[in-house]
């Protein structure tokens, strides 16, 4: 409804009229908006049906529901959601805790690591917020501490990393609010824009600073490519892949 798109329903396994019936049910809460859907079974392997789907029905957006947080050996396996999201060609969208009744979106954390895929994301970020009406938006900028080459022993070597570090701040906010200057102005009215430059390990650290300050949708950059001993020795999105902090949409 917020963005004007038709919906499909994917269901895994065999159509039958109880089915039909009750999502008829479900559905009929959305005829006064006019809602454009279409039900799509199909019987197979989960994560085959849905990927084989969203890619003969041109899908955009792919909605899922994942738990919090697996067990160790779970990880490794891979919940239904987890695998679509490591092969899926489609942006995904991760609800862990999803409601009957919406709860409004106010804030929202995008990722702004120096990568060719960041400006789009942000400007995406900024036309999320103005569909579902969010407030605010923070934009984290992950520092590999590895910048920062100096080792502390003394105030002095103390106050080189400390002048070193403000430094890679203002060149990180500098290249955010260039991207920031390229967004339509109907998309950055009336929010408030935070930059949150942070040292430390991509992915969890900002995955870490959303659940902390309790945003509502956290807007990552998706992986180049992932491989089997990216989930072994996780980095970037498998950090959030581990542990949801909250909500997540990974843009292709």
């Amino acid at each position: 409804m917020f963005f004007g798109a038709k919906l499909f329903l994917i269901h895994v396994g065999e159509a039958s009229k109880d089915k039909i019936d009750m999502l008829s049910i479900i559905l009929k809460g959305f005829e006064k908006d006019n809602l454009d859907y279409e039900v799509v079974f199909k019987t197979g392997d989960p994560v085959n049906v849905i990927l084989s789907t969203s890619e003969r029905k041109k899908i955009d957006l792919l909605i899922l529901g994942a738990v919090q947080r697996e067990r160790f050996v779970k990880y490794y396996v891979g919940s239904i959601a987890r695998k679509i999201t490591r092969q899926a060609k489609c942006s995904i969208l991760l609800l862990i805790k999803p409601s009957v009744e919406r709860i409004s979106c106010q804030h929202i954390v995008v990722n702004g690591l120096k990568d060719p895929k960041t400006e789009q994301t942000i400007t995406t970020a900024f036309y999320v917020a103005k569909q579902l009406n969010a407030s605010k938006i923070t934009i984290v900028e992950e520092i590999n501490q590895d910048q920062v080459s100096v080792k502390v022993d003394d105030d002095k070597s103390l106050r080189r990393a400390t002048i070193m570090k403000e430094r890679i701040k203002l060149r990180e906010n500098s290249r955010i609010k260039e991207i920031i200057s390229h967004i339509p102005e109907a998309y950055t009215e009336n929010k408030t824009v935070k930059l949150q430059p942070i040292f430390g390990r991509k992915g969890y650290s900002i995955g870490h600073y959303a659940q902390i300050m309790r945003a509502d949708l956290l807007v990552m950059n998706a992986p180049t490519k992932m491989t089997f001993w990216d989930r072994l020795f996780p980095h970037d999105i498998e950090h959030i892949l581990t542990e949801l902090p909250t909500d997540v949409l990974i843009l292709q």
